[in-house]
């Protein structure tokens, strides 16, 4: 670029750094922002394909407690910019959203195009730079940045510095986590980065004739227990194990047991609008002259995938004992070996731990580099929360910039 230093370069466009540039160019920085992408907003954009959640309408309290452990050290940022500022702030960009009967936040089409055209618009008319296909490499000396762009190698000198350069999912769409060595040399406490809101391979893998008939086809409704917790939603059979938003509720736990374990054992219900003893009181009956397959669908509407899964994962004499049977419906154990591989789950956990930065999100190690969204050591379900979270700590980690790295009088 130039050899003139500029005042704050924000690297990565996705929503948490979008927010950041939002932030310190209303208060007046110059900001220029460097993506490797050839475009701004991919996994946004991806995000957005089968209607876009950028937040939950739930209670406060509850809807921090989606955070997990992390939960404080998040608390201030979502404090500062809850799930209803959020709504407001894309009511000023025109779209209007709406709340659906999950308690999910969506705009009203839908979309994510119209909302990030409306964004990208805003931000440039306050001055923002947006430098495209520009690959970060790391530093050249304190104070300058290196970038790999179609015309060789840049260098950028810069006041300050905010990384939002996401996890290790969906690498095609530029989070690879290549930036994890690079903070690791220069002294950064970063947590190894794992699988979050991803699917789970099945201990032996599932037979030909569910994996031929069955892969893709969704078991619903059900419910899934696993460490003293109970939900109900859905699913989906794969032709290895299980993923869909389900399970993604429960991926932190099952992929820290397997992790800790070896295996992790969940239990389903597969009739979770019946009671265990309207089950065991209809297979004490008996089945009559029908088969098991039919009885099952004609008593309890079992049937398809879920009918074939419960052959697969219950012993041929589980099925024959009515009592035994019974227990298998409201509790069919499923034992899974391995999380799916990082980059085809949908966030990552793992980091920059919340310990390595002072009170402005600026990394100890690293004075006037700012850290925000899922770069940092924290996760959570779908449903809104990961957005939320994302908007939330772009703009804390700027106006952190803002206290930290004023500019010179």
């Amino acid at each position: 670029m130039t050899d003139a230093p500029v005042d704050v370069v924000v690297i990565g466009a996705g929503p948490a750094g979008l927010a950041a540039a939002e932030l310190l160019s209303q208060a007046g920085r110059q900001v220029d922002v460097f993506d490797a992408m050839p475009s701004v907003g991919r996994k946004f954009l991806l995000a957005g394909k089968g209607g876009l959640n950028l937040t939950h309408s739930e209670a406060f309290v509850p809807f921090m407690s989606r955070y997990a452990e992390r939960q404080a050290d998040l608390q201030a940022a979502l404090e500062a910019f809850t799930p209803q500022d959020l709504r407001d702030w894309a009511a000023e960009l025109g779209v209007d959203t709406f709340v659906g009967t999950s308690g999910r936040v969506f705009p009203v089409d839908l979309k994510a195009a119209p909302l990030l055209r409306a964004w990208l618009h805003r931000l440039r008319g306050h001055g923002v730079r947006f430098h495209m296909r520009h690959r970060w490499l790391g530093w050249h000396d304190a104070d300058a940045l290196r970038f790999s762009a179609a015309a060789g190698e840049v260098t950028v000198r810069t006041r300050a510095v905010l990384l939002a350069l996401g996890g290790a999912s969906w690498s095609r769409l530029g989070s690879d986590g290549a930036w994890v060595a690079l903070l690791r040399e220069r002294g950064a406490d970063v947590a190894p980065l794992q699988p979050s809101n991803c699917g789970f391979d099945a201990v032996g893998g599932w037979s030909a004739h569910l994996r031929e008939r069955f892969a893709g086809k969704p078991i619903k409704p059900v419910a899934m227990l696993f460490n003293g917790r109970r939900q109900q939603g859905e699913f989906v059979l794969t032709e290895s194990g299980i993923e869909g938003s389900l399970v993604y509720a429960f991926s932190a736990a099952l992929r820290d047991a397997i992790s800790a374990n070896g295996q992790a054992t969940l239990h389903l219900d597969l009739l979770p609008q019946h009671s265990a003893e309207q089950i065991a009181t209809q297979l004490a009956r008996g089945q009559g002259g029908k088969s098991l397959g039919s009885f099952l669908n004609s008593q309890f509407n079992l049937q398809g995938a879920k009918a074939a899964l419960l052959h697969e994962a219950a012993p041929a004499d589980v099925l024959k004992d009515p009592a035994r049977l019974a227990q298998a419906l409201k509790a069919l154990p499923i034992t899974l070996g391995a999380a799916r591989p990082i980059d085809e789950a949908i966030s990552s956990a793992g980091g920059v731990r919340f310990e390595a930065l002072d009170e402005h999100w600026q990394l100890r190690a690293l004075p006037g580099v700012f850290v925000a969204g899922e770069m940092l050591d924290w996760e959570a379900p779908t449903g809104g929360y990961l957005l939320s979270a994302c908007f939330a700590t772009g703009r804390a980690a700027a106006q952190g910039l803002l206290q930290a790295a004023p500019l010179a009088p």
